[in-house]
């Protein structure tokens, strides 16, 4: 057993520490500051070999140890003196450091990244179902239906090795935080999951994952967040939400490799052989997972607000995030682009240039979500594939300006992809309550 393995597989001991909620969460937070006030105290000997990592050899101090023990302590105590449920809080962080153990033993029996990011998804699921229905067996709460605590540990099992993918340190206490408090929100909701629903979001996003990562149109991080986006879409919103993504995603990626070689030798293609990573796929698409969540809290009554707002905003977004790639994408083959402030010729790649044939290419993506939309939403049909096509083109509009006057020094590609979608989503909310197809309450 190689130390990174014995190393995660301590760390998932001391995660077992957990289950002391199920006597009373105080207890927990209890053992977990205890493990922290003597992880600090620790500088050498055999407990330090086993817990440091290569930054705390270099520090000579268990922070990672010490940063798990405080993030986990934290959470109970939002579940000891706050509205965290026991289950949740325990199935955040025997998933979290579960599934690290399983996917540093997949890295090393299989090698490559992308068998970690599964062995860390596979291991976490299990170990969080587990975590979840053995405290609501050994409490007072009711055991959950098994699809909802599937759908519970999927969905913080992704974003965790998606988190975790990002992030230089492997039990980084934001990566367990930031999953306790999205599984906390997704057990207020009333999910109404079936378990065949729940098995066929788990195939069709795996299918997605696989598809994204062999055709090589994402990166490994790229494939968690666009598998991330998928499933959350299909299980808070519906299979029209995860049609509407996935005609972005689909389009989006294998427009970047057209003309590839042309486009590399200019200057202008993706890098990675166009795969995206990470930050492009939550730069495009982190606006329709918040209106994803939304949609989800609007409708279960959290929010005194009409659900088709967040309908709006999602395609409204998506249109944009689909029209800009292949504005660019298309744009980017042609010699003669256009500074859209002041319509001065540019050289190809030039932030906020734009070219008639990418325009036209970037009005059919919009067309293509409004299209879509329209055929799937209930209540849009066509004015409301009308406002969503045109939330794709002002937010297409609004990315290239952006580029053309801070994109660059002031901020990076991402930001503006986000700006652009943000900007896309709010005018098609805008729109939509123009016409009077939404409305705030």
């Amino acid at each position: 057993m190689t130390s990174t393995v014995r190393r995660a597989g301590a760390f998932a001991a001391v995660g077992t520490l957990s289950l002391l909620a199920a006597v009373a969460p105080a207890v927990a937070v209890a053992a977990f500051a205890a493990v922290a006030i003597g992880a600090a105290t620790i500088t050498d000997g055999a407990a330090f070999e086993l817990f440091a990592r290569p930054g705390d050899r270099r520090d000579e101090r268990l922070k990672g140890l010490v940063g798990f023990a405080v993030a986990a302590g934290l959470l109970g105590a939002f579940a000891a003196f706050g509205e965290l449920p026991a289950t949740v809080f325990v199935g955040t962080v025997v998933l979290y450091s579960y599934g690290n153990f399983v996917g540093e033993i997949a890295r090393n029996r299989l090698g490559g990244e992308v068998f970690e990011a599964v062995g860390f998804v596979v291991g976490g699921l299990i170990a969080g179902v587990v975590g979840v229905q053995a405290t609501a067996m050994s409490t007072d709460a009711a055991v959950l239906p098994l699809a909802e605590v599937t759908v519970l540990a999927t969905s913080g099992a992704l974003v965790g090795a998606l988190l975790r993918s990002i992030l230089l340190g492997r039990d980084d206490p934001p990566v367990l935080l930031s999953v306790g408090f999205l599984l906390w929100l997704l057990a207020e909701l009333d999910l109404g999951t079936s378990t065949p629903d729940v098995l066929v979001a788990l195939a069709v996003t795996a299918a997605l994952g696989y598809a994204s990562y062999a055709l090589e149109t994402a990166s490994v991080e790229g494939m968690l967040a666009g598998v991330v986006l998928a499933f959350l879409a299909i299980v808070l919103g519906g299979y029209p939400w995860f049609a509407v993504m996935i005609a972005f995603f689909g389009i989006g990626g294998l427009s970047t490799k057209f003309r590839y070689d042309q486009k590399r030798d200019r200057g202008v293609a993706e890098d990675n052989d166009g795969a995206r990573g990470s930050a492009n796929v939550l730069g495009n698409a982190a606006v329709a997972l918040v209106a994803v969540l939304g949609y989800a809290t609007a409708a279960a009554g959290l929010l005194p607000v009409d659900p088709a707002i967040f309908t709006f905003a999602f395609a409204g977004s998506l249109a944009t995030a689909l029209a800009d790639t292949l504005s660019s994408e298309v744009g980017g083959v042609f010699d003669t682009p256009r500074l859209i402030t002041t319509l001065e010729r540019v050289e190809p790649g030039t932030d906020g240039g734009v070219t008639w044939q990418g325009e036209l290419a970037g009005i059919a993506g919009a067309a293509v979500v409004a299209a879509l939309s329209g055929a799937l939403f209930s209540g849009i049909a066509g004015r409301g594939a009308l406002v969503i096509a045109s939330a794709g083109v002002v937010g297409m509009t609004v990315d290239s300006l952006l580029g053309a006057t801070i994109e660059g020094d002031r901020i990076g590609n991402q930001s503006v992809n986000f700006l652009a979608t943000l900007s896309g989503g709010i005018a098609g909310t805008l729109l939509a309550l123009a016409v009077g197809l939404a409305a705030f309450t």
